[in-house]
């Protein structure tokens, strides 16, 4: 952690940004301190608001292509300091060395699908019922959009949202994750430089706000942020929706995952057993795209557990800044103490676990590794219908697919959901509206690894947001529909005569 200095500053942070503050930041590898971040307070969060509307007001008016400039500047300097940005994400967010790399090209990527977007905001022509009259449709941009950041993806998702925002006209206001305030900051210093490289953007396009449940109530009361776009548990979004539509705001919701994969008698079990192990294990079991059940066909069920097993047994354990590491740790150990609730709550229902015990406390004392667990349930009880975020895996049996598919979908989580089949028709009937209810359903792939290019959410309990590529981009627009009257009368529509 000798470097953590250096590293902040070469992204372009300035010792006073990481120093001298309330909120200690401690990385999960070895509990070490990051260091020592500033807080903001509530009034702090409205004048930050105060700043974006007056940015946004300026802003809505340069042409989308050169907004997209903007986006394009700010991938150059993702591009130049990816290494140390993920090494940064690795040390405040502990994943391993390919994962928070893997983030940071998910911010370039959105921000090339944003530039590409910001000369295709199309509208429609819309044929009138009326003579010598042309409707249209625009969309327009929204105002101020507030982001709320999860510690698990605690840039990405920031880059899904704010590319996407600031391409349609948008100014951000940012209130990452207490967990993760480092990497916040340091994306916001690359962004600055990319601002210093763009001429005439308006000051204040983007803030970050550091700080806990105040300043995000903050945001999410003001009736000047027109779209909150929130990332975390279900329970953080039944405080937030409600808040937001009481005053007619927008939700941008992105909640809890308790994501399954089916696989059936035809499967290529040697693709499942890597589908299943990346899923349920990769970043310690810490993505709300995390396989957390596997429903299994009762004639391959003992073969595919038994591998499972055994695979899981042989995943290295430690640092994730380290040549070979596949799981890193929990972020601390409320979610360590949360992995054995479950587990033991999965033993009382009848639940056989392997694994899940802490691991390296010799040489971590002050961190929290814990071991893959691998649980064999006898039916899909309460326990497994919850999300816990941690590295537990629960395998089910089942006789027909339309059974498999109804324990998949009866959990109040609709995030990711896949199947792994070689039979055409299984594969259809899952991906079909008699299939899945999940945001999103793979057929050989596993749950996580999303595309930028798709749109990211879920149904039920995730929140039934949107974010990332395809169409998202509307959540962050408000449509307005116009009708042009080049004639010399004034007909009204269907018919309706009104005459003076």
């Amino acid at each position: 952690m000798n470097d953590i200095k250096t590293l902040l500053n070469s992204l372009g942070l300035a010792d006073s940004a990481f120093s001298g503050g309330t909120l200690a930041v401690r990385s999960p590898i070895d509990g070490a301190l990051l260091g020592a971040v500033h807080e903001a307070s509530a009034d702090e969060m409205r004048a930050a608001i105060a700043r974006a509307q007056a940015a946004q007001l300026a802003w809505r008016i340069v042409p989308a292509p050169r907004r997209g400039e903007l986006v394009r500047l700010f991938g150059e300097e993702l591009r130049r300091h990816k290494q140390n940005l993920a090494r940064l994400v690795s040390l405040e967010a502990g994943k391993v060395t390919s994962e928070g790399e893997g983030e940071v090209q998910e911010m370039i990527d959105i921000c090339d699908f944003a530039v590409g977007l910001s000369r295709q905001l199309h509208g429609l022509t819309i044929a009138s019922e009326r003579p010598g009259h042309r409707m249209m449709e625009q969309w327009l941009p929204l105002g101020v959009v507030g982001i709320i950041s999860a510690f698990n993806f605690p840039v990405a998702v920031w880059a899904w949202n704010a590319a996407l925002a600031l391409v349609c006209g948008n100014s951000c206001v940012w209130k990452p994750s207490e967990k993760t305030p480092l990497t916040a900051l340091a994306t916001q210093a690359l962004f600055e430089r990319a601002l210093a490289r763009f001429d005439g953007a308006p000051a204040h396009l983007s803030q970050v706000l550091n700080g806990g449940a105040a300043v995000g109530e903050a945001m999410v009361d003001d009736h000047r942020v027109a779209l909150v776009s929130a990332t975390g548990s279900t329970r953080m979004g039944r405080a937030v929706g409600p808040k937001v539509a009481a005053r007619f705001g927008r939700c941008l919701l992105e909640l809890g995952g308790n994501n399954a994969i089916i696989v059936s008698p035809s499967a290529d079990l040697e693709l499942a057993v890597r589908g299943i192990l990346f899923g349920a294990y990769g970043t310690a079991g810490q993505r709300c795209t995390t396989t957390r059940r596997v429903i299994i066909h009762e004639s391959i069920h003992d073969e595919l557990v038994a591998r499972l097993d055994r695979a899981r047994a042989q995943l290295k354990i430690g640092s994730p800044v380290e040549a070979g590491t596949l799981i890193g740790p929990l972020i601390d150990q409320a979610a360590f103490d949360a992995m054995q609730q479950a587990l033991a709550a999965a033993r009382e229902q009848g639940g056989e676990v392997s694994g899940g015990e802490r691991a390296l406390a010799a040489q971590y004392p002050h961190a929290w590794y814990a071991t893959p667990a691998l649980v064999r349930m006898p039916a899909q009880t309460a326990v497994v219908r919850q999300e816990t975020f941690a590295p537990i895996l629960y395998t089910l049996k089942y006789q027909s697919l339309e059974e498999a598919i109804a324990l998949q979908n009866d959990v109040p989580q609709g995030l990711s959901s896949a199947i792994f089949s070689n039979d055409l028709r299984e594969a259809e009937l899952f991906v079909s509206a008699a299939g899945s209810d999940c945001g999103i359903a793979n057929v050989n792939i596993g749950t996580s690894g999303a595309e930028i290019g798709g749109a990211f959410g879920g149904e039920k309990e995730t929140g039934g947001g949107r974010e990332s590529g395809s169409d998202a981009w509307r959540a962050y627009m408000r449509r307005a529909t116009n009708t042009v009257n080049y004639s010399s009368a004034l007909p009204l529509a269907q018919g309706v005569k009104f005459e003076i």
